[in-house]
């Protein structure tokens, strides 16, 4: 009696031993090897390789597969990722006259004249093209000084860094694109960048050689939006040259500017044609206003805190009075395919963001460009949601009774049209609604006295309003923004872009992609769930820091629409068949546990137990996983509105799991109670009774097998012979092990290890045991084929509709090709600026001499190495 409760106790914990393999190990190694799959799938889909570039995509990750199918929100870059960041010098505006239109040395437009011959320069870029004749005219006859000092401006004040290729060409390595086409549309137009040191740095003008000596380098970072150079020029003047951002550089300039409102009206056409553009202006500098401002920049730069911040500081003193001499105006096209990939993505219910440094005007014809934006769309701007915004929380706060910490909740919408509407927004605006704008404080002396507790108090209640309000007006802008079909951020920073991508994570619990292909696009590529790097101009800072990679914007739609999709609805099916599966296996114990007094006793064989999920139903499920499709490709693609049900997570979620649990309960029932009602009143056809435990083991598993494997047949949607030799071949594979295992010949070898001697084959021999099998096996599958019958006739589904016209849809495939969209120009009056597309610090690689080469070759070198093309 004294070991009655050990007994108890012992029994109890064999119970729930017995009952571990409802979630076995198996289903974590089963997902693993299904996401590896679907990650080489990815991998080796020749319809994302680029040719060109000779790039593949890669799946960085295997953890994020099912979450492709997933995504509501997606946030890009513009520059490099829905444009080709490949950019060409087109016009420019200098002292009021405009450059870059087709027409001859006279001056007069034409239609059609034929490009520019540089073959008076022996230094040209063979590979660039101008349209303008006059404009050469101007630069060789030296009738307008500032043509000739506008190209000496861009070739000085850059970070290029020059390099000679075996033949000799001089080849430029510049920090963006954008660097790069400017120093070469100078070196075309005679003013040729040779080389640099620590101190000095040589340009060829028309020919002739000239060395400046660098003073410093006032560097470029995303808040200051410009860079410049202060030179000594060999005839001793000191002059700073700047290039940068219009807002920045009208700021900044010398109320005597005739020049000022021509340049302007010349970005406003420049931007009309969604060309990135970048003001060019001079100063003077005596030579006691420098030494001055030398004092300062040196302290600065070796100062111990808070360099960059006093770097700026001193910066700002130097560059003021500029004077204007005027814009350049550099192309970056969009990539293929980039409008039609935006269309698809849109019919699948995912909304766009576009977060860009580029100037408002710009952005917006971009999204015109990329059809985020039609002419049926309504643009709202910061400035017309301000009053939407304060209206919102004025009845936020009358709800809640003025305490801003009791919530209401407004279901009402912002926008009562049913038409689209896309917002269009500035950092500016963000930091200023989002109140992320911090106020600087002056410092001043103060005598410090202690706090009382309600001060204290006072304070901590201030500030826990003050964050309420902060969050509560993020939300509603989140909200709100959420409404439109398409957002665009122009004139963010890197950190304002993470910060966007951050609050839709926070307030809308939705799954979010970023896409970008620079360094400054890595921070929101790290904040989204899954980020997604482009290959292309800038480096590979991007697809380092990314979950996917490859080398076109266009095959994100393939990317989502079609691994993605297939990828969440094969674990689905993998996830919803597996538990199912366990459960009918599992709780079949459980049933037993009843007759046998909680002994903790099985059901089957310990040798069946062991290899259920090993051998018996792993392969047909695992398949299914990595190789089911409810439609092909091709009708994914054209069929969008199928990944919709992905993005509200209808198939697999607390109900399906349920629904799985409740059909494996089901199941169970059917396999121990069918089997078990057979063998109480039956009579074998020697005359003997076959109620023994091994013929109920051998029964029991032998239905629950057929059962499980003709169950994920009917899940499947995708045959081939690999599927069909996995449903049967497991069904074989079982027969063949279980006839082994219970063979007289093992059970000589091992004894104690194989006691089930001889039950299959005198168990199976008996028809009666067969038809308790088949009947088993009819009434766990035929419910569920006449419930499959009847939702599809009834209320089929999106993916139902296409598989039944599959045959149609297919002849139709033959004949459908995707549209071809043009780029819209001319909208209307938009005005750009360029925003520098490298990051600060090359102006100290520079200055340290880092980044300089050993030795240059002389002049004369170069020109004689070109002697047979002049």
């Amino acid at each position: 009696m004294t070991d009655a409760p050990f007994i108890e106790v012992s029994g109890f914990l064999g119970l729930h031993i017995v009952l571990n393999t409802m979630v076995p190990i198996s289903l974590y190694v089963s997902v693993e090897v299904i996401r590896l799959g679907q990650s080489y799938f990815i991998n080796w889909d020749l319809q994302m390789y680029h040719c060109e570039k000779d790039t593949p995509a890669k799946a960085r990750t295997t953890t994020l597969n099912e979450q492709l199918g997933q995504i509501q929100y997606i946030f890009s870059d513009k520059t490099g990722t829905l444009t080709q960041n490949i950019m060409t010098f087109k016009k420019c505006t200098i002292n009021g006259e405009t450059y870059g239109e087709q027409r001859q040395e006279a001056g007069n437009k034409s239609t059609y004249c034929e490009q520019v011959d540089f073959g008076w320069n022996p230094l040209a870029d063979p590979k660039f093209t101008f349209g303008d004749h006059y404009l050469i005219d101007q630069i060789r006859s030296g009738k307008d000084p500032d043509v000739r000092h506008f190209f000496k401006l861009l070739a000085l004040c850059h970070t290029v860094m020059v390099e000679k290729a075996d033949g000799g060409e001089i080849v430029y390595q510049a920090a963006s694109p954008d660097e790069g086409a400017l120093v070469t549309a100078a070196r075309n137009f005679g003013f040729v960048f040779l080389s640099r040191t620590q101190s000095t740095i040589t340009i060829s003008e028309l020919e002739k050689e000239v060395t400046y000596e660098v003073l410093g380098i006032l560097d470029f970072n995303s808040d200051r939006k410009r860079m410049s150079i202060i030179v000594r020029e060999p005839k001793g003047n000191i002059r700073l040259y700047c290039k940068g951002a219009d807002t920045v550089i009208y700021e900044r300039l010398h109320p005597n500017n005739p020049i000022k409102d021509s340049t302007q009206e010349a970005l406003d056409v420049f931007a009309n044609e969604t060309l990135r553009t970048l003001c060019l202006c001079y100063k003077d500098i005596s030579h006691e206003e420098f030494e001055k401002w030398n004092k300062k920049y040196q302290e600065a730069s070796v100062s111990m805190t808070n360099r960059d911040e006093a770097l700026d500081k001193v910066y700002e003193q130097i560059e003021t009075d500029l004077v204007l001499l005027g814009a350049t105006a550099i192309e970056d096209k969009l990539q293929d395919g980039v409008p039609y990939t935006i269309s698809k993505l849109a019919k699948a219910d995912i909304k766009i963001w576009v977060l860009t440094g580029d100037k408002k005007e710009t952005a917006e014809n971009i999204g015109f460009a990329c059809e985020l934006l039609t002419d049926e769309t309504k643009i709202y701007y910061g400035e017309d949601i301000n009053a939407l915004l304060q209206t919102r929380m004025e009845n936020q706060k009358n709800r809640s009774g003025g305490n801003p910490g009791a919530r209401a909740n407004i279901p009402e919408p912002f926008f009562q049209t049913n038409g689209k509407s896309s917002l269009i927004l500035t950092g500016s605006w963000l930091n200023e609604i989002l109140l992320e704008k911090k106020k600087k404080r002056k410092k001043r002396l103060k005598l410090k006295f202690p706090r009382t507790a309600e001060e204290k108090q006072k304070d901590l209640e201030e500030k826990r309003k003050t964050y309420v309000l902060k969050e509560q007006r993020q939300k509603n802008f989140v909200d709100l923004a959420c409404e439109c079909s398409s957002v665009i951020c122009c004139r963010v920073t890197p950190k304002q872009k993470a910060m966007v991508v951050d609050l839709v994570k926070k307030y809308k619990k939705a799954i979010t992609l970023a896409i970008g292909d620079g360094a400054n696009d890595v921070n929101m590529i790290k904040t989204a769930h899954i980020g997604v790097g482009i290959s292309g101009q800038e480096g590979m800072q991007a697809v380092m820091s990314s979950d996917y990679s490859f080398a076109q914007f266009r095959y994100l739609q393939r990317l989502i629409l079609v691994h993605g999709r297939w990828s969440y609805i094969r674990m689905c099916k993998f996830l919803s068949f597996f538990f199912y599966k366990n459960f009918a296996f599992t709780l079949v114990h459980f049933w037993y546990s009843f007759f046998n007094g909680f002994s903790a006793q099985t059901v089957y064989e310990d040798w069946f137990i062991a290899l259920y999920n090993v051998l018996y139903t792993s392969l047909p499920v695992l398949l299914v996983g990595l190789l089911d499709q409810d439609v092909s490709d091709k009708l994914s693609l054209r069929f969008p509105r199928l990944y919709i049900p992905g993005q509200k997570d209808l198939l697999f979620n607390y109900k399906k799991f349920f629904l799985s649990l409740f059909h494996g309960v089901a199941t169970s029932l059917i396999i121990f109670f069918i089997p078990y009602g057979a063998f109480l009143l039956t009579m074998g056809q020697d005359g003997e009774a076959p109620s023994d435990y091994q013929s109920f083991a051998v029964t029991t598993a032998t239905a629950l097998i057929i059962t499980v494997n003709f169950q994920i047949g009917l899940d499947t949607s995708y045959w081939t012979f690999v599927n069909a030799f996995s449903v049967f071949g497991s069904i074989a594979i079982y027969f063949g092990i279980m006839f082994d295992l219970h063979s007289a010949g093992i059970h000589v070898l091992f004894p104690s290890k194989f006691i089930f001697t001889g039950a299959a084959p005198n168990a199976l021999r008996q028809p009666y045991l067969w038809l308790t099998i088949i009947l088993t096996v009819a009434v766990c599958l035929l419910p569920v084929v006449a419930l499959r019958f009847l939702s599809k006739i009834l209320w089929p589904s999106e993916s139902d509709k296409i598989q039944k016209n599959r045959k149609k849809l297919k002849i139709e495939e033959a004949q459908w090709r995707p549209r071809v969209s043009t780029m819209r120009r001319g909208i209307s009056r938009r005005r750009s600026a360029y925003a520098f597309s490298h990051q600060r610090g090359y102006a100290d690689l520079i200055a340290t001499g880092r980044s300089i080469p050993k030795k240059r070759a002389p002049l004369e070198g170069v020109f004689a190495s070109h002697a047979g093309t002049i």
